[in-house]
């Protein structure tokens, strides 16, 4: 009996003793998360319950605000005015009854948008309310935004843009289509939202207007990036910096692959050295660098410029723009050759590859992209601002200066891939870039800094999905070119 009484005890003790780890991992460890759960009904009370704050372009429009409905238990309802509803969507986010504020400046900077208490700092601070909510002032313009949005529209197929100030980080543009009209997703009618989320979702992953085109998912870069291997040629191989190639170079040889070979686009021939490599964007003699560099430096290379890791942007669910690691180019060389190109396995944002190019523009240095500028309170009081921060420095400021030299003649040379897209006084360094996907589509890319003397604005373009036998050049370049002359007040 005495032995049953001391077992039964030692049982209560254990069942004490879940019940206890249970309340601390439910009031202590997952506390936040719970509280701030889109599930938990308080959260969505509080979250409609209560007005928000509003969101501003860097030139001072609204693009985000709440009005009172009259209704309980959503008394207020997020509302995007519709002249920038579009425009910044897939910036914005949105803040949804059923699907929760888990995309952009809604969910990022929630913490402040939401009603939070205010630390109390004097005497008179105990005798006044701290329940307020803050107003997020981003870095992007809506005029300049509008047009960057009609440029990409004029493709009328899936695109995006993103462009940079090159010395801050700070995103003046980014703009993607398909895009949509985050209102619907932010009505307090259920049905409204779950038609809105249907209709939304209905293209698929690689069309849903939900996932931005711009830093959201990936393509193959194709020739854009041999900014990057570029990068590393200079760096660390002089050797292959001073090596000349036969200017009537179409093909090379792939090693251990039967046979195969690398050839130019169109089958050009192309060659010199490596300016007029950069220029001409030559195929066969990259993809031969790219091997003589080897996997090592190539992959380390890219990895300083932000691929296969996360991407620095304020903005939830960004992609990772990736590279295989060294050791899958082992046994692997016509890979190797076909990544330094941008092919193969290679996939990046729009985002990284503006960031690529900003590198360029700015010395080596690339700046942490970032979309807000400041934050203040109802007061207008300022409570945070952002402060621009070096993400990686990736190259020597005079190796930057010479890729930017080759870039010029990227533009400035008869021979090079974008001579004649824009005009001379705007001294524009760019990349074009097509990569051919296996499945009879392109990626056509420019990516573009300007003015090279002092750069204001580093720009990427991606045209996915267009037919055999487009360019970069022919499809991105012209888009570039507005995008630069609307960032600039030059016209284009």
């Amino acid at each position: 009996m005495e032995r049953r009484i001391r077992l039964a005890g030692v049982f209560v003790l254990l069942l004490f003793l879940g019940l206890f780890i249970q309340l601390n991992n439910v009031q202590v460890i997952r506390a936040h998360a719970l509280a701030t759960s889109p599930g938990n009904p308080r959260t969505v009370t509080d979250q409609f319950g209560l007005p928000r704050g509003d969101i501003y372009s860097a030139d001072g429009v609204l693009l985000a605000t709440s009005v009172p409905t009259g209704k309980t238990p959503y008394a207020y309802q997020r509302v995007y005015p519709p002249n920038t509803a579009t425009l910044f969507a897939q910036i914005t986010g949105y803040s949804s009854i059923l699907y929760g504020t888990y995309t952009g400046v809604e969910a990022e900077y929630n913490k402040y948008l939401t009603v939070h208490t205010t630390p109390i700092r004097n005497l008179h601070d105990l005798l006044t309310n701290h329940q307020v909510v803050d107003d997020v002032t981003l870095t992007i313009r809506a005029s300049l935004q509008s047009q960057v949005a009609a440029a990409i529209d004029s493709v009328g197929s899936p695109a995006g843009a993103v462009v940079l100030d090159p010395s801050t980080g700070a995103v003046l543009a980014m703009y993607a289509t398909p895009t949509f009209d985050p209102n619907p997703l932010s009505s307090i009618d259920i049905p409204t939202e779950q038609k809105a989320w249907a209709a939304d979702n209905a293209g698929g992953y690689t069309n849903t207007p939900l996932r931005s085109n711009a830093f959201q998912t990936t393509l193959a870069p194709g020739s854009d990036f041999k900014v990057i291997t570029t990068s590393a040629i200079l760096k660390g191989r002089p050797d292959l910096a001073a090596k000349v190639f036969s200017t009537s170079l179409v093909q090379i040889p792939l090693p251990n692959s039967g046979g195969r070979t690398l050839h130019n686009y169109g089958y050009y021939p192309c060659g010199g050295d490596l300016a007029l490599l950069v220029a001409q964007s030559c195929d066969a003699a990259f993809g031969q660098l790219g091997m003589d560099l080897g996997a090592k430096a190539l992959v380390d290379e890219a990895t300083l410029y932000g691929f296969n890791r996360p991407s620095p942007i304020d903005l939830p669910q960004a992609a990772m723009s990736t590279i295989p690691p060294a050791s899958s180019f082992t046994n692997n060389q016509p890979g190797l050759a076909y990544s330094a190109i941008g092919q193969e396995n290679v996939s990046a944002t729009v985002l990284q590859m503006a960031m690529a190019v900003s590198a360029v523009a700015n010395g080596g240095v690339i700046m942490t992209p970032h979309v807000m500028a400041q934050i203040r309170d109802s007061q207008g009081n300022l409570v945070t601002s952002y402060v621009p921060t070096p993400f990686s420095r990736v190259m020597s400021a005079q190796n930057a200066a010479q890729l930017s030299t080759f870039m010029q003649g990227v533009v400035t040379n008869p021979l090079g891939t974008a001579y004649g897209i824009f005009p001379p006084a705007w001294n524009v360094g760019a990349k074009t870039g097509t990569a051919q996907t296996g499945h009879n589509e392109n990626n056509d890319w420019m990516v573009a800094f300007a003015p090279a003397s002092h750069p204001q604005v580093a720009v990427a373009v991606a045209v996915p999905f267009q037919a055999p036998g487009t360019v970069g050049a022919t499809v991105a370049g012209p888009l570039v070119k507005k995008i630069i002359g609307a960032a600039l007040g030059l016209g284009g």
